[in-house]
């Protein structure tokens, strides 16, 4: 029979500035710790203050764990193992050459939001010394104290991003596969979708991850944006049903009329207009002005995210026809 007695602890990073945005979570076993997500530079303290907050000192975190190399999951990683000297970073075999040498994460994600705006979130992403890096493969495990942690490789958001089951908990940690489940929106009731942003959005993928994760058969799910999840089969659900919605809207975009450099626009309406509905009659959340400035920049990377992979088909469609 599993143990039951977890030891997992949620911190709230307070990413840009807004509470139950983003976590990090915090594995202690004994007289061992692992952080799962790291955010950005600017969440490190509040990490180092929750472990000290559980009576551990810095030498005694083990591991670095990275979903995915997105920054608001990994942008802290190199200065947190600064912090932390005795700690090994475990990420994705296809991450890891993002976190040993961030240039071109850093002029992708510049792209996405603006040199100024990134600099302003996210500071200056430094390098991960190589000897501190471990590629973990799907389906690998590893020993931590007495529990066991696997790498469940799963593609769809991003094509370098991996899940954590753990023993002890019979919990999973999904970084982005299992969408957004933020605190806010689950007044009327479970309200997940998912994350389509730039640039590695595949729809059938990302239905598969979501899949995987719940054939698992978890008691719980931890996804970074935001806390805890128990009800796995009704989140999925409508995981399945935006990422049909979001294929759909892809596929519009690609065999539209419109200009390439006019796609995310198109996407952005369509977004808005598909998320109003969705929250039309959950109370007041469709008339709250803060739930939709917590949906915007969402609604935005999803629509970029959406009308790159459209693009992406429109240049393998005139490669073909070339």
């Amino acid at each position: 029979m599993r143990n039951k007695t977890s030891n997992i602890h949620t911190i709230d990073t307070q990413y840009l500035g807004r509470p139950e945005y983003a976590a990090a979570y915090l594995i202690v076993e004994g007289d061992r710790a692992a952080f799962v997500d790291n955010n950005t530079n600017a969440a490190v303290p509040r990490l180092l203050a929750a472990l000290e907050t559980q009576g551990l000192a810095s030498e005694q975190v083990e591991y670095l764990i990275i979903t995915h190399v997105h920054l608001d999951h990994a942008g802290g990683t190199a200065l947190l193992a600064r912090a932390c000297p005795n700690a090994t970073v475990l990420a994705h075999p296809r991450a890891a050459p993002h976190l040993i040498a961030p240039s071109k994460l850093i002029a992708s994600a510049s792209a996405v939001y603006g040199r100024a705006e990134f600099e302003r979130i996210y500071g200056t992403i430094e390098p991960v010394a190589e000897d501190r890096v471990r590629i973990m493969d799907d389906g690998q495990t590893l020993r931590f104290g007495n529990r066991e942690l696997r790498f469940l490789h799963t593609r769809g958001h991003a094509n370098h991003h991996f899940c954590i089951a753990d023993s002890a908990s019979d919990a999973i940690f999904t970084g982005d596969a299992f969408g957004l489940v933020y605190p806010a929106l689950q007044r009327e009731g479970m309200f997940a979708f998912p994350s389509t942003s730039p640039t590695d959005f595949e729809p059938e993928l990302a239905r598969e991850a979501v899949r995987r994760l719940v054939d698992e058969r978890p008691t719980c799910l931890y996804p970074t944006h935001f806390g805890g999840v128990t009800e796995i089969e009704v989140a999925a659900g409508q995981l399945i049903r935006h990422l049909d919605f979001a294929e759909r809207l892809r596929d519009d975009a690609a065999i539209s009329d419109r200009p390439d450099d006019t796609l995310a626009d198109y996407c952005r309406a369509r977004l808005s207009d598909y998320f109003a509905g969705l929250l039309d009659g959950r109370g007041n959340l469709g008339r709250d002005a803060d739930i939709w400035s917590l949906l915007k920049l969402d609604i935005d990377l999803n629509a970029q995210g959406i009308a790159f992979a459209a693009n992406k088909r429109r240049r393998k469609t005139r490669a073909a026809g070339a």
